[in-house]
């Protein structure tokens, strides 16, 4: 399961490791209340990741489902202990088990599911 995966590693010390699980040709977005990120490579993620500003931040799942070669997460982000709001990711995952698409909503005003 390369989403739970995936999102260890952008939670852990060195988000970089992420990039691992990306296929070459990976296209992703990313849906923040501030505007989107979005991009067509394993390149332009590794952008994305260089300008993130997490620090001490974690991804909580409290849903998560497989559907053939979709992976799906529902949960929680939590910045320096403090939950800051939700996320829906859902990631397509390549015939080599890494990701070859993702696409990330977050909101800090509307739970599907009540916080832990």
């Amino acid at each position: 399961m390369v989403l739970r995966e995936y999102m260890a590693r952008m939670d852990g010390q060195d988000p970089e490791k992420a990039l691992e699980l990306l296929e070459p040709g990976f296209r992703f977005l990313i849906a923040l209340p501030g505007g989107q990120h979005s991009g067509t490579s394993r390149a332009d993620f590794a952008d994305y990741i260089a300008g993130r500003n997490a620090a001490d931040r974690r991804h909580e799942i409290v849903r998560y489902t497989v559907d053939g070669d979709v992976e799906t997460a529902y949960g929680f982000v939590v910045d320096q202990g403090v939950t800051t709001g939700a996320f829906l990711s859902a990631v397509q995952v390549s015939p080599a088990g890494l990701m070859a698409r993702y696409q990330s909503f977050f909101t800090p005003d509307f739970d599907l599911v009540d916080r832990p």
